[in-house]
């Protein structure tokens, strides 16, 4: 089953779950914040996604209130760290497809293409 992880008072979260409804794409909403992913999660999504900064929204609120020294982790064991303490760091909403995909954030025409929907 295709898991949407994000934030239930995300208003792009609820767009994408919303869609998903829509079109009758059988799914399970996540709350980052109620339900911390493990760290190995954490990487997987990096590798999927292109690397950690692909993978951090730098332009959340969130990011910004980090001290600087905070801002440039310098190992997996770092970033791992990081976003256990802070999920809502992850680019939202994350979506893990039942064949291993993982695709972040959304539009009606790219989930359209995601799920082959015309």
């Amino acid at each position: 089953m295709t898991t949407l992880y994000g934030l239930k008072n995300c208003d792009t979260c609820r767009k994408a779950q919303n869609w998903l409804k829509r079109f009758d794409v059988a799914h399970a909403f996540v709350d980052v914040r109620e339900s911390p992913q493990a760290p190995e999660t954490f990487v997987a999504w990096k590798d999927a996604v292109g690397g950690w900064d692909a993978l951090v929204n730098k332009a959340s609120t969130t990011w910004r209130n980090l001290p600087p020294n905070r801002k440039a982790p310098g190992s997996d064991a770092e970033w791992k760290l990081l976003l256990r303490e802070h999920p809502t760091l992850v680019k939202r909403p994350l979506v893990a497809m039942d064949d291993g995909r993982i695709h972040q954030g959304f539009s009606d025409n790219g989930f359209k293409k995601l799920f082959g929907v015309p």
